[in-house]
């Protein structure tokens, strides 16, 4: 089994890789055609967060933070209304500041779409919280998808393996026709996912396997990748271009199920956060609640896989 990598944060910021949004293309016909998706509304049986999500309350009642959460003091942050929730029921597992009070905690309990409110029935603190009984569907596998080549991977010209022909072979990959994706695997540096170490020690180019997926013809990719860059390359054919997906991903962003105009989080289909994995060549699209329905529509509509819904609020295990 593939072990699972990490970049550096610089090198990630810098070239966007996971879950990102680039250019328009024109849209991939659906394989079936299909209607807008429906919403579940009122989800039925009872639903949990599975794992630890902030409750905070800025005085207006709390809320269930669903989606990101800015890191400012106090933090910042909204989704649905939580129903009956009283903060003296809690004592010792929030903080206040500047009128804010907040925590985190695992919740099941009622969701009503249509209302955008969710009724707790059990709640537990972060510290009950065991990840080893939760699957981790966040891991991205960072490994270079080629074999390794004969004599294990290693740098084929010193001098065109530098910072500066790292910039450069990575602004050519993107501009290459039927370009799909562009990631690191640093797997080969020893400092690989240590924090302690420096920056410069863990984003060694002598040390990092460059990954492009195209469309095309991955041999004529590389050998044009290989007039800038002397270091290791892995070159792998996708099917659909990373314009491509990105356009699907703004037609789904138009759907109001997905993304209200207004009313703010309501419809059990509302969206969390969205991009286009470049190392997988799928759409990610995270909702509240997904009954199944919404991933159906779009397998129905752009092919199964292609779009990877995943729900935030999932049915309480029997």
């Amino acid at each position: 089994m593939p072990s699972r990598r990490r970049f550096a944060p610089t090198i990630a910021a810098c070239l966007g890789l996971a879950l990102t949004v680039s250019g328009c293309a024109s849209p991939i016909e659906p394989e079936q055609p299909g209607g807008s998706p429906t919403p579940s509304g009122a989800a039925d049986g009872l639903l949990t967060t599975a794992r630890p999500v902030t409750v905070l309350d800025d005085g207006s009642g709390a809320e269930l933070c669903l989606g990101g959460v800015a890191t400012s003091y106090p933090p910042q942050c909204g989704g649905p209304v939580l129903e009956s929730w009283d903060w003296a029921d809690h004592k010792g597992d929030f903080e206040e500041a500047s009128g804010v009070r907040w925590g985190d905690f695992i919740i099941a309990g009622h969701y009503d779409g249509e209302s955008g409110t969710f009724t707790p029935t059990e709640v537990s603190p972060r510290t009950d919280y065991d990840r080893e009984k939760v699957e981790d569907t966040h891991d991205i596998d960072f490994s270079a998808p080629c074999p390794a080549p004969e004599g294990g991977w290693r740098v084929l010209d010193e001098e065109r393996t530098t910072e500066t022909t790292m910039d450069r072979v990575t602004s050519a990959a993107r501009k290459l026709d039927g370009y799909a994706g562009l990631w690191l695997d640093q797997s080969p540096n020893p400092s690989d996912g240590d924090p302690e170490q420096p920056e410069e020690a863990m984003n060694d180019p002598r040390l990092t396997i460059i990954n492009v997926r195209v469309t095309g013809d991955p041999a004529a990719a590389e050998a044009e990748l290989r007039k800038v860059w002397g270091g290791m390359l892995c070159v792998t054919k996708a099917e659909h271009t990373s314009a491509e997906l990105s356009t699907i991903l703004d037609e789904i962003m138009d759907l109001p199920e997905v993304n209200p105009q207004e009313g703010g989080i309501r419809g059990a289909h509302s969206m969390l956060h969205s991009g286009v994995d470049e190392v997988t060549g799928v759409i990610e699209l995270g909702v509240i609640y997904d009954d199944g329905s919404l991933q159906r529509e779009f397998d129905e509509r752009y092919g199964a896989g292609l779009v990877r819904v995943s729900s935030e609020l999932r049915p309480v295990s029997t």
